[in-house]
């Protein structure tokens, strides 16, 4: 049975989706103004992805690891292989079909 102590609320809902939207408008403006180098906007892109991940985790995933540090382990790492997965299976069907049109 499940703690009602620890049980979401629509403020963590709402401070989840702020955090989110702020955390996406932050690198969508770096890219449309070009204020900065490619370097440092993606530099800027990529801490804002992992802070993202991490708020996703936190505000609608529920995991912490003090409650349930095994299951809460094996649900991040069961998540992790499928990114790994679906990100490695995208890069390695984008470069193969362009050695295939280009090459």
């Amino acid at each position: 049975m499940q703690n009602l102590r620890h049980a979401p609320t629509h403020k963590t809902y709402i401070t989840g989706f702020v955090l989110a939207l702020i955390l996406t408008a932050i690198p969508f403006g770096l890219v449309m103004s070009g204020l900065f180098p490619a370097t440092a906007t993606l530099s800027v892109i990529m801490i804002a992805a992992i802070i993202q991940v991490l708020v996703h985790l936190t505000f609608f995933l529920h995991l912490n690891f003090a409650s349930t540090p095994r299951e809460n382990l094996l649900a991040l790492a069961f998540a992790a292989i499928l990114i790994f997965i679906m990100v490695g299976g995208s890069i390695w069907i984008m470069f193969d079909l362009h050695m295939r049109m280009m090459g």
